[in-house]
Parts: structure tokens; sequence; C-alpha cells
């Protein structure tokens, strides 16, 4: 009886993005870092700059499923303050998500993330084009749970 093969993950968690939605806009950043070969530190923040913004920090896991696609997920405390039109104070919840990212073609990643940011659902699909080994661009529909569904193009830099 053969032993598994092992596998190392297909895709780098070492990374700084640059993001922006359309309806309702916002811009963010996201920054990753490989702590151990599955264990990843992730910070992002965002905002529609409207007296808002959603810092997160946490911890992620990634693994290998096969050769062409990884499993991923995140748990990140977030401090949310909202836009100045939601009269709603500052808060401070969890999420966690659960995702996969696959290789369609030698240069084409499909995503999906889903998972809770407290009460609500959030979910992130989307398919990003490798340019290099260095610079990737996405095109995503994602919902955080807080401003809604949207549309975003990302640019992604990884070291």
């Amino acid at each position: 009886m053969a032993a598994p093969a092992a596998l190392a993950n297909n895709f780098s968690y070492n990374y700084l993005e640059f993001r922006t939605s359309i309806d309702p806009r916002f811009s963010g950043t996201e920054f990753s870092l490989m702590m151990l070969e599955n264990v990843h530190f992730v910070a992002r923040a965002d905002s529609q700059f409207d007296g808002d913004a959603d810092v997160a920090a946490g911890f992620g896991f990634n693994g290998p499923i096969n050769q062409f696609a990884d499993v991923f997920g995140q748990a990140l405390v977030h401090s949310i303050s909202y836009p100045d039109s939601y009269n709603k104070d500052r808060e401070t919840v969890p999420e966690f998500n659960i995702g996969l990212r696959m290789w369609l073609t030698d240069q084409i990643e499909a995503t999906t993330r889903m998972g809770r940011l407290d009460e609500s659902s959030v979910f992130h699909a989307g398919v990003r084009f490798h340019s290099t080994s260095q610079l990737s661009l996405s095109a995503e529909t994602r919902n955080y749970g807080i401003y809604g569904p949207q549309i975003t193009m990302s640019v992604r830099f990884q070291y």
C-alpha cells in the first residue's frame, strides 16, 4: 500500500492586494503573510470614504486538495465603523470563512469563499489572471456582509 503523495500549496499566500468596487463604491487593501507552511496572517481594510472603515485581521489556514486546488479559511476580527448615513456605532465582530482556489489554466485561477460575519453571510467568487509570477488581476463578485453585493476589481502583488 503506497503512502499518499505529499503536495505543496498550489498558490502563494504572500501578497499585497489593492481593490476597488462599484455599486456601492469602496476601496481597500489586503495583506497576507505565510507564518507556517499551512498558516498565514491576514490584515485588510476597506472604506467608502464616508466616515466608515472595515479593518480586519486574523489568521488563515491553507492546504492543497490536489495538484490544482487549495482549500483555505480565515478567522478574523473586524472593527467596523459604518458610513455616516447608517447611524450605527462602531462594533467589533468575528468572521469565519472557508474557500477554494483552483487553477483553470496555467494563468487563470478561480476562487470562491463563504462564511459568516457575526449575523451576516459573506460570499466571494471570481477569476484571477496571473500575468507573471508576481502580478495578478482579478474580477470578482463579493458580499462582505456590510456594504451589500459588489463587483470588484483588484491587483495583487505576490512576493
